[in-house]
């Protein structure tokens, strides 16, 4: 299959969080088709009718048989057994794609789906997803993908992540796990730490304290991000810490 075979794909969608709705937007806006998402919750219903509006929500053995690009947008844990179930269902398709979205795996946790003759595939945008369409779609553009695919498969791989607007790195099998760690704590400490500073500027009756501590969020990270070879010390922003009580 060539990378312009690649831009004309039917897509299923399963899995209707903010993830699934986003890579679902960006791969129609790249020219493919979508034959439909897969939800049973009813307030992401609703969300779908207004992020996708004509979009079907449709049963999950009826995308995979629609579709032959089929995304798997689910929690990591889901993953597995959701496949596992599909193959023995013989619900995939020889040369059908199917593709996780989840950081922690690589395209092991696809076996069942390879073994019936699917073209497998991970890819994880590293991306807080904040479940506002407008905003993911913008932040989707230009963010990386985690990339793990077969040799053969790796540039079709490629191609979609750069039709989305992604740039792909390749995070083999392997190395997904020490990825994942690293992708959750970087927005579970940014996230901690800003409640932190806004719950101690609000109890001190601090005015628009969020509007207060923004510049110097930003302007920490930056300068953290323009140390090249060097991971983040502390002890460089010692100062800052300290006037947030740390």
């Amino acid at each position: 299959m060539s990378t312009s075979e690649a831009s004309r794909l039917s897509v299923g969608v399963i899995g209707a969080g903010p993830v699934g709705i986003a890579l679902a937007k960006a791969l129609a806006g790249a020219g493919h088709f979508l034959t439909g998402i897969s939800t049973t919750d009813s307030k992401r219903a609703e969300t779908l009718a207004d992020q996708l509006p004509g979009l079907d929500i449709k049963d999950i053995e009826t995308i995979i048989r629609e579709s032959e690009l089929v995304v798997l947008a689910i929690p990591a844990v889901q993953i597995e057994p959701l496949v596992l179930g599909l193959a023995k269902l013989s619900a995939f398709k020889p040369g059908q794609i199917v593709l996780h979205t989840a950081a922690a795996h690589g395209i092991d946790v696809l076996a069942p789906a390879a073994a019936a003759g699917a073209i497998t595939m991970a890819l994880h945008p590293a991306l807080k997803f904040s479940g506002l369409s407008a905003i993911d779609g913008a932040r989707l553009r230009d963010c990386f993908f985690a990339v793990d695919a077969s040799p053969a498969v790796m540039p079709i791989a490629q191609a979609l992540v750069i039709e989305m607007g992604g740039e792909p790195v390749v995070v083999p099998g392997p190395k997904r796990a020490a990825y994942a760690e690293a992708v959750e704590l970087a927005g579970s400490f940014s996230a901690l730490i800003v409640r932190q500073v806004l719950a101690i500027l609000s109890a001190a009756e601090i005015e628009h304290p969020l509007d207060l501590i923004a510049p110097i969020m930003r302007s920490s990270l930056e300068t953290s991000l323009r140390k090249p070879g060097n991971p983040f010390d502390p002890d460089d922003y010692a100062d800052e810490f300290r006037e947030f009580g740390f």
